[in-house]
């Protein structure tokens, strides 16, 4: 797991997004923040991946929030993207 300092203000007090930063590299954290969410080896539906989702935020926009993790290849999806998956990472 990383410290997520950077992006402390934006979490409330159960560790939920309160809202999406701007600048890219806090932005870049609070997306990782919320794929560490997601369990390795399983496949979601979008379904299920958009209530994760809304479990993780306040602000209830997963759809943008699912681009963006594909985007920088956090997630990976099927064609249809009918299901979705964690991407695999290296160890740290």
């Amino acid at each position: 797991m990383k410290d997520y300092r950077i992006i402390a203000p934006f979490l409330d007090k159960d560790g939920r997004l309160k809202s999406y930063p701007t600048k890219q590299k806090k932005k870049a954290a609070a997306l990782q923040y919320l794929a560490e969410k997601l369990e390795k080896d399983v496949c979601y539906t979008e379904k299920q991946i958009n209530e994760l989702i809304n479990s993780w935020t306040l602000f209830r926009d997963p759809a943008t929030l699912r681009r963006e993790m594909y985007n920088h290849h956090l997630i990976d999806r099927t064609k249809d993207c009918s299901s979705y998956w964690l991407e695999h990472q290296p160890e740290e």
